[in-house]
């Protein structure tokens, strides 16, 4: 890893059709510009080879899935030789028969596969049926080396989870990048969407100032309906079944400030570009101590799905007791 104090990354926002095979060479494509561009990290969205299919739940989707290493992983290692830039990228990921995963794959600017994340926390909500596609991860939350830093990666859902922000982030990851796919039900846009993109977005902000890290979130753009073309020509969609999805991209970087240095808008494809600066982690560490004034010795209840206040209470009475006595 470098010792340069800054490095720069690139959030590649897409709009995807029908033709996994388009959607992948035009990420190739936004690869290769993002390094004539400077950047030296570079991260896709979530699934980018194809639309979002998880609208609908149909067996022959699993088709999709392939193995890591495979076609996908030999195909962006060469993008990354090539343009001398680590990857971030996003894979439906074909583990054995009937096991699948929402996986993402770091390849360093050597081509070299630096990490492997598959995604912890599955979603199931209408049109977002993933828990029919994907197993929960079980490699665990990590941060790995590249040649321009030291970052971390989680998926989409893994957004909303302190937990998993804060578990990669003490590691030593400067950056977490979260390749996603969210988007407004249009029937909800007009009531409620303003108020949804604020949260998601206000959450990871929240992320990168509790930690003192960098925050990447990297979406897709456009009206999708599940749309894929398979090899034989076949296109499977969820049209009948409703409006679809209107993905609202918004990609950004935030600082360990939780401030926006570079974003992007909700309806068209970009490549934005943000510095990532070791020693701003460092100063705004050193102001807000957040890792250091952590009570790790009181956080143990974290792991219990919830707390019984009734359970809760009759501790808390059993202690004074003891320490009365």
């Amino acid at each position: 890893m470098t010792a340069a104090h800054k490095f720069t990354v690139a959030l590649v926002q897409m709009r995807m059709g029908a033709d996994p095979e388009a959607n992948f060479s035009a990420a190739l494509r936004h690869i290769r510009e993002a390094a004539k561009l400077g950047a030296q990290v570079v991260c896709l969205p979530e699934l980018f080879r194809t639309q979002y299919f998880c609208q609908r739940e149909d067996l022959r989707f699993f088709d999709l899935a392939e193995p890591i290493p495979g076609p996908s992983t030999a195909k962006l290692a060469e993008a990354a030789r090539e343009s001398r830039v680590a990857i971030v990228a996003s894979l439906f990921e074909r583990r054995a028969p009937g096991l699948y995963h929402n996986t993402a794959v770091t390849f360093d600017a050597d081509g070299q596969i630096a990490g492997v994340y598959r995604k912890m926390h599955i979603p199931d909500d209408p049109l977002y049926y993933e828990k029919y596609y994907f197993a929960p991860g079980d490699l665990g939350f990590q941060a790995v080396d590249t040649t321009a830093g030291r970052i971390g990666t989680l998926v989409c859902w893994d957004q909303w989870y302190p937990e998993a922000a804060r578990l990669t982030a003490l590691q030593g990851a400067e950056v977490l990048f979260y390749p996603t796919a969210i988007g407004w039900h249009p029937a909800e846009k007009d009531q409620f969407g303003a108020a949804q993109f604020d949260a998601w977005r206000t959450i990871q902000r929240s992320h990168a100032i509790a930690n003192g890290i960098y925050v990447a979130a990297v979406n897709r753009v456009g009206l999708e309906h599940g749309e894929v073309k398979f090899a034989n020509g076949e296109i499977l969609s969820n049209r009948i079944s409703g409006p679809g999805l209107e993905f609202w991209g918004g990609s950004f970087l935030a600082d360990p400030f939780g401030r926006i240095v570079a974003k992007a808008g909700h309806d068209a494809e970009e490549i934005i570009l943000g510095e990532v600066d070791r020693s701003l982690i460092e100063e705004t560490r050193r102001n807000w101590p957040f890792l250091r004034d952590r009570r790790v010795d009181a956080y143990a209840p974290i792991t219990q799905r919830f707390l019984d206040p009734a359970q809760t209470d009759r501790k808390q009475a059993g202690a004074a007791h003891k320490e009365h006595k």
